[in-house]
């Protein structure tokens, strides 16, 4: 995940950093700070943010209008301005802005809209799957473990299987982010939907059983434990 925050005041620039890092606890969040709205606008075009938080009051250029033009740029990452004064609060509908919080920024709030974010982000991801009958989009949230079965791959979801050539070893690496892990050789389980754990084995929310090889079990409870607090944080 990739968060931007644009504020001309360098001690506001870096309690929003600590706030988010202290929130996050994640490696994989990664945050870029700008003092003004015309290089961050440069940096968005060449790789967008997936969140941005917005001074409203700077000086060059305000937030609002700042919002504009990044809403010319993409129309749909959660914009969330920063502010000392919640009166602008009503100019914010007018670029759909997907929050404001007070300066200095209050952890649970800050927890809040991450949460949002990272669960709409995680909805909204998907894979592009070359079955037999063409290519499928399947949202990594509806998958709910994978098993390799020779040369193929079956994807099972919530709804129905897919079947393609694929290397489960790839699949493990790809979904990793996502919080995906390698239970055994032949399966890789989501460990959202992981129901219950059991000696050598998983069942997971669809009531699968699944093997677990023992050189795992440890390794499985400490991923699954960590995956809970990181969810709950």
């Amino acid at each position: 995940m990739r968060i931007a925050i644009c504020d001309d005041e360098n001690q506001c620039r870096l309690q929003a950093v600590q706030a988010i890092q202290d929130c996050t606890r994640n490696p994989d969040v990664l945050t870029d700070v700008f003092e003004n709205g015309r290089v961050f606008l440069q940096a968005f075009r060449k790789h967008p943010y997936d969140l941005v938080f917005l001074d409203i009051e700077m000086p060059e250029m305000d937030g609002i209008t700042l919002a504009r033009h990044l809403r010319e740029l993409h129309r749909d990452v959660p914009i969330v301005f920063l502010t000392s004064h919640i009166e602008y609060a009503l100019e914010g509908y007018e670029v759909n802005a997907l929050r404001y919080l007070t300066k200095p920024i209050q952890s649970e709030k800050l927890h809040e809209v991450l949460t949002h974010v990272m669960a709409r982000m995680q909805a909204q991801r998907t894979l592009w799957l070359k079955t037999e009958g063409g290519e499928v989009r399947v949202p990594v949230g509806d998958i709910l473990w994978l098993e390799a079965q020779n040369q193929n791959i079956l994807i099972r979801t919530a709804d129905r299987d897919y079947t393609v050539r694929y290397n489960l070893s790839e699949y493990e690496a790809e979904l990793a982010q996502d919080g995906f892990f390698r239970i055994h050789r032949g399966y890789l389980a989501a460990l959202r939907h992981v129901k219950s754990l059991g000696k050598h084995e998983v069942t997971l929310s669809d009531n699968t059983v699944l093997p677990v090889s023992r050189t795992k079990e440890k390794s499985l409870k400490e991923a699954l434990f960590q995956y809970i607090r990181e969810e709950s944080i």
